[in-house]
Parts: structure tokens; C-alpha cells; sequence
């Protein structure tokens, strides 16, 4: 994950979110983070990650207020990192992530994790963008305006 955008990167928000949730240790990070994981110890027991790879995205997940450190909210001399709006603004973008590798990555039969509808105890629908009416949106119905 670079500090600078690349150069034709500039304009497109597609590139300027890669650089800071691009990289499997942060979107994973932040994907635990909605699990409800909040201190450091458990992120890295949970992920598998070298400590100061999880120093490391945990300051820029900081830096890009994504995430923000507290104290812990049971008193103890444990700071807590917890998602900003900002932060929980990523839930489509996860969801969408889960629900395209429960599609094309897992064979027939093969058990995954599912998320669930608190409400109806059912699995999330599918997400699907949608024109202003409410029909689903093909890729063939969208183009990029460019910025010249």
C-alpha cells in the first residue's frame, strides 16, 4: 500500500480507496472490527499477523479515520480500536466481498461462514446495485465520465 496514489490512479475513487483498505491485513481488519473485535492482541491471535504488520495498518486505518483508539471501555490500561462513521461506511463493501466469495469461491457443498439477519435470523440478501428506479444496474448500463 503506497502513501502517494499513482499517477492515473488520481481521479478514480476506485484507486483512492485501494490505498487504504487495499491490502488483505487492513480489510480484514476492518472486517473484524464489525465482528466486534476491538483490541490488539485479539486481532493478531485472530488473523495471524505478524505484530508490527498489525501496528503498522492499525496506524494507517488511524491516520485515514477508518478506525479510531480509546481507552477501553472495561477500564483497564488496554486501548480499544473502534470503527468511526467513516469506518462503518465499509460495511456495503464487505458485505459485497463476503457475498461474491461465498458465490465463485466455495465448492458445492462446502461450508462457510454466513452473515445473518439479526432481525429474521436469515441470511443477508444479496446486494445489487440499482438505477433510480429500483432495477438492478447491468455494468453495461454505466460508463466512467473521466475528469479531464
Amino acid at each position: 500500500m503506497s502513501d502517494q496514489p499513482l499517477a492515473n490512479d488520481r481521479t478514480c475513487p476506485v484507486g483512492r480507496s485501494l490505498d487504504v483498505i487495499g491490502d488483505r491485513w487492513s480489510l480484514l481488519i476492518v472486517r473484524d472490527a464489525f465482528d466486534g473485535v476491538s483490541r490488539f492482541g485479539d486481532f493478531q491471535r485472530g488473523l495471524g499477523v505478524a505484530r508490527n504488520i498489525l501496528a503498522d495498518r492499525l496506524r494507517k486505518l488511524i491516520e485515514a479515520e477508518v478506525l479510531v483508539s480509546q481507552p477501553a471501555a472495561d477500564g483497564s490500561a488496554y486501548q480499544e480500536y473502534v470503527l468511526t462513521p467513516k469506518g462503518e461506511s465499509l460495511f456495503p463493501v464487505v458485505v459485497a466481498l463476503r457475498q461474491w466469495g461465498e458465490k465463485h469461491l466455495f465448492d458445492r457443498g462446502e461450508k462457510f461462514s454466513r452473515l445473518i439477519d439479526t432481525d429474521t435470523g436469515k441470511p443477508v440478501p444479496a446486494m445489487m446495485p440499482r438505477t433510480a428506479s429500483g432495477s438492478p444496474l447491468s455494468p453495461g448500463q454505466t460508463r466512467v465520465k473521466k475528469v479531464v
